[in-house]
């Protein structure tokens, strides 16, 4: 269970990061890319482990809002699947033409833009 939470929170984090504060974005940064404990991340900036705490509390909350509302995230995924699905189908019907192959990849690396 923590593992799918610290991957979708840094998945939602990377579709929604310029929405946030600066504070926000520096403690959700530490504490799920970056690994810092809630103690590492209240000593670096002098406040306490329970202001952290509350800190990446709200905003995963707000993070989880901006995908209820936006579905950023959700589309991607699924554009992802589609996009992985229509390879599968021209790598097995069409495997000579280069032409198609290349369109596929080229949609692959819009979405890693």
């Amino acid at each position: 269970m923590a593992i799918e939470k610290t991957n979708r929170i840094n998945a939602l984090f990377e579709f929604y990061e310029p929405l946030l504060t600066e504070k926000q974005m520096t403690y959700i940064a530490l504490y799920y890319r970056d690994d810092f404990s809630l103690g590492e991340i209240a000593e670096n900036y002098d406040v306490s482990r329970q202001a952290v705490y509350d800190n990446i509390r709200r905003t995963e909350k707000i993070l989880e809002e901006y995908e209820k509302k936006l579905h950023l995230y959700q589309n991607f995924l699924q554009q992802s699947e589609k996009t992985d699905e229509i390879l599968e189908y021209v790598q097995m019907t069409y495997p000579d033409d280069q032409k198609l192959l290349d369109m596929i990849s080229s949609l692959e690396n819009l979405e890693e833009i």
